[in-house]
């Protein structure tokens, strides 16, 4: 009769624990951290491209409570990408295009508990907050000139100068700036000028200190 109780009683702890761990559910996500910020009021916001964190999400389960490390298993999205994005990893990256406030999400998109069975509330979201501070100080300043009868455009490294004609971007003191011209349509590069050095389509301005303007030519 002992032996038999024995065995009841096991079976009955054995059908609990399955019980609870078929029926865990993940009613919470947790982001962590809550708020990060990139930048400062006097770095031009293109020189914040490239920093980033490293996200973690924390699952918050019951039946038993639980929490767990769910950063590889939610799906991430940023409701603003040209000002930072995240990788499917979690990884949050400033892209130095723009400043402001980012929603960063993280979803569980399943409908079943870990047991499988079915439970449509385990579509959970989690948020945090992603900032770039605005850029606000004064700094020297590259001005792109486009002279010659032909077209093209310009891009740069540090971001910031873009364009098809005349346009002028901000950098922080003592930046070396990079610009490459790519000529459009039929026309041709015709060269550089203002450029502390330049190798073909590439002009470099090294050690910016004071307003400089740089003359590109197409034909």
């Amino acid at each position: 009769m002992k032996k038999w109780l024995r065995l009841a009683v096991s079976c009955v702890l054995v059908l609990q624990t399955l019980s609870c761990s078929s029926g865990q559910q993940l009613v919470s996500i947790n982001i962590q951290p809550a708020t990060e910020t990139f930048g400062s009021s006097t770095t031009p916001v293109n020189l914040d491209a490239g920093s980033s964190v490293q996200l973690r999400a924390l699952g918050g389960y019951t039946h038993p409570p639980a929490t767990k490390d769910v950063t590889d298993q939610v799906t991430w999205a940023s409701n603003t990408p040209s000002l930072s994005t995240v990788s499917p990893t979690g990884l949050l990256v400033a892209t130095g295009q723009a400043c402001g406030n980012a929603l960063i999400s993280a979803t569980v998109t399943r409908n079943t508990t870990d047991g499988g069975l079915t439970s449509p509330g385990a579509l959970v979201t989690g948020y945090m907050t992603a900032s770039v501070i605005c850029f606000t100080g004064g700094g020297p300043t590259v001005t792109a000139d486009f002279a010659g009868t032909g077209t093209g455009t310009i891009s740069s490294s540090p971001i910031g100068l873009g364009c098809a004609t005349t346009c002028t971007a901000t950098f922080a003191l003592g930046t070396t700036v990079t610009i490459t011209a790519a000529p459009t349509g039929l026309s041709t590069f015709g060269g550089w000028a203002g450029c502390d050095t330049v190798s073909g389509p590439v002009c470099v301005v090294r050690n910016l200190t004071n307003n400089i303007t740089v003359t590109i030519t197409f034909n």
